[in-house]
C-alpha cells in the first residue's frame, strides 16, 4: 500500500514539473501606485489591436512601439481602477448583463449570437464581460471626476446659438410665391392709394382661401406672374432683401404683405421651405391635490378622500382651488391652489402623465397613483408652444460641453499620471 502512493505522489510531482516548464508564468511588468500591470495584459491588448488591424486591412508601427503604447493605456486604466475603488463604483450583474444586451441589441444579434463571435475570435465570455464591466466603471469614474471641471457661461451658448442661426440661414431655403401691384415710375398719391387699395383686396382674397396662382396670373404686374407668381427656391442671401427681412421666422403657408417699395406693392406667400429647424411641443397647464398614505392614512382612505374631494367639486359644494390649499401635500404647488403652470407632460411621472392625457380641458380625472401618493388633478388647457429656441439652446449647451469635457478629460488624466508612483519592472 505505501508503494502504491509513493509511485502516485511522484507520479503527481512529474506531472507537475511538466506543467511548470510547459507554462511560463505571469510577471509584473509595470508597477502603479498601488496596483500592478501584467505581462499576460500587454500581450493581451497587443495582440486584440493587431487583429482589429488585420480584420480591418490596416498598416500597424513595430511590435515596441505597440508595446509601449499597451502600457500607457494600461497605466491609465490601472489608475481610473484604483480611483473608483477608493470612491466605491462598482457595476453589478444585472447592470452588466443588461449592457451587453444592449450591446447585442445595437448590432442586430442576440446575446447567443455575441458568444459565437467571441468564441469564433477565441475570446472567452467571461474575459469579455469583465471588460464591459471594467468600461462602465472607468467611463462613470472620468463622468463623475471631469464633470465638475466643466462650466459653460450662458454667453458662450448665446454666442454659439447665434453662429447655428448664421449657418442656418446660409443653408435655409424658401419656395416664394409673389405678386406685385405695380405702380408708375412716378406715382402720384392717387396712384399709390390706389394701388395699395388693390393689394388689400389681395390679402383679403387670399385669406379668404382663393387660389394665389389664379390670382397672380390675373393681377400680378411682376415678371414670373405667368408662372403664377412662383419664384422658385431661393436662400435668402439669393432674394432681395427687402423679401429676405419679410421672410426670417415666418413659416410654411404664411401670407407676408403688402410691402412697398419702389416697384410697387410686394405679396408673398411661403408656399414651402426647406432647411430649416422648427420644433413645437404641447404644453399643458394642470392642477392637482396630493394625498400621500400614512401609517394614520390607509392607501384606501387616502383615495377615498380624493374621490369624496371630486364628487364635491364637480357637484358645486367645494372649491378645488382652497382643497388644495387645505389638503394637498405637494408644498410646491398647494399655496397656488393646486396650479403646476405650464409644463411639457413628458416632466411629469408616467401615471400622472397618462391620467392628463386622456383628460379635455376642464375635465376631472379619477383618483390616480404614483410613487408620491393619490392625484386628484384638473386639466385646465393645453396649448402648442415653439420650443425651437430652447432646443437650440440645449444643442448648443450640449456642443460646448461635449467639447469641454473632452478637453478637460485628458487634463484629468494627465494631472492623475504626472501624480502617480509608475515603475516599469525591467
Amino acid at each position: 500500500m505505501k508503494f502504491i502512493i509513493r509511485a502516485i505522489c511522484i507520479s503527481a510531482l512529474c506531472s507537475f514539473m511538466s506543467l511548470a516548464q510547459s507554462v511560463s508564468l505571469d510577471k509584473v511588468a509595470v508597477i502603479v501606485d498601488q496596483g500592478v500591470v501584467l505581462e499576460s495584459e500587454i500581450e493581451s491588448l497587443v495582440n486584440e489591436v493587431k487583429r482589429n488591424a488585420e480584420a480591418q486591412g490596416q498598416a500597424l508601427p513595430s511590435d515596441r512601439v505597440l508595446r509601449t503604447q499597451a502600457i500607457e493605456r494600461l497605466i491609465t486604466k490601472s489608475l481610473q481602477m484604483q480611483m473608483a475603488e477608493r470612491m466605491g463604483v462598482q457595476v453589478s450583474d444585472p447592470q452588466l448583463e443588461q449592457t451587453i444586451t444592449n450591446i447585442a441589441q445595437q448590432q442586430g444579434a442576440t446575446i447567443d449570437d455575441l458568444r459565437n463571435e467571441l468564441e469564433q475570435q477565441g475570446i472567452a465570455y467571461d474575459d469579455y464581460r469583465e471588460d464591459v464591466r471594467e468600461e462602465l466603471i472607468v467611463g462613470e469614474v472620468t463622468r463623475a471626476n471631469v464633470r465638475r471641471r466643466v462650466y459653460v457661461t450662458p454667453q458662450e451658448i448665446s454666442n454659439l446659438v447665434k453662429l447655428m442661426d448664421q449657418q442656418g440661414a446660409e443653408q435655409a431655403e424658401y419656395n416664394l410665391g409673389h405678386i406685385l401691384i405695380g405702380l408708375p415710375s412716378s406715382p402720384t398719391d392717387e396712384d399709390v392709394a390706389s394701388a395699395r387699395s388693390r393689394a388689400d383686396k389681395v390679402i383679403e382674397l387670399l385669406n379668404n382661401g382663393s387660389d394665389f396662382t389664379k390670382i397672380a396670373i390675373t393681377s400680378s404686374s411682376g415678371s414670373n406672374a405667368l408662372e403664377g407668381g412662383d419664384m422658385g427656391w431661393m436662400n435668402v442671401n439669393s432674394m432681395p432683401t427687402l423679401f429676405a427681412e419679410a421672410v426670417q421666422g415666418k413659416e410654411k403657408g404664411e401670407l407676408i404683405g403688402p410691402i412697398r417699395s419702389g416697384a410697387g406693392f410686394h405679396i408673398l406667400k411661403i408656399k414651402d421651405t426647406r432647411g430649416i429647424e422648427k420644433i413645437t411641443i404641447e404644453e399643458v397647464n394642470a392642477r392637482h391635490i396630493l394625498i400621500k398614505p400614512s401609517i394614520i392614512l390607509s392607501d384606501e382612505k387616502a383615495k377615498e378622500m380624493l374621490e369624496k374631494f371630486r364628487q364635491q367639486v364637480i357637484d358645486g359644494d367645494a372649491d378645488f382651488a382652497e382643497l388644495a390649499k387645505e389638503h394637498s401635500e405637494d408644498p410646491g404647488s398647494a399655496l397656488k391652489g393646486g396650479e403646476l403652470g405650464w409644463s411639457d407632460p413628458n416632466n411629469y411621472v408616467p401615471a400622472f402623465r397618462e391620467a392628463l392625457a386622456g383628460l379635455e380641458p376642464g375635465e376631472y380625472s379619477e383618483p390616480v397613483r404614483s410613487q408620491f401618493g393619490w392625484h386628484l388633478m384638473q386639466l385646465i388647457d393645453r396649448r402648442i408652444d415653439d420650443a425651437t429656441d430652447k432646443r437650440k439652446e440645449d444643442k448648443a449647451y450640449q456642443l460646448l460641453f461635449n467639447r469641454k469635457f473632452k478637453e478637460e478629460s485628458e487634463a484629468w488624466l494627465r494631472e492623475m499620471r504626472d501624480t502617480a508612483y509608475i515603475e516599469v519592472v525591467e
